[in-house]
């Protein structure tokens, strides 16, 4: 009825689940990064007038 599992699968999963975790993490740091583009006090300016950001 079920499906037969391997007994040494969580050796393959655990580091599935530890890239995709670490992943996760990386794209969260970057999200929270975006609030301080162009706003470093050592590498900032004021951008002119219809000047798009430094970053894409």
């Amino acid at each position: 009825m079920f499906p037969i599992i391997p007994k040494g699968i969580h050796w393959a999963a655990l580091p599935a689940m530890g890239f995709a975790f670490g992943w996760f993490l990386d794209r969260k740091e970057t999200e929270r990064l975006t609030l301080f583009r162009d706003k470093s006090a050592l590498y900032g300016r004021t951008l002119r007038e219809g000047e798009p950001p430094s970053w894409p």
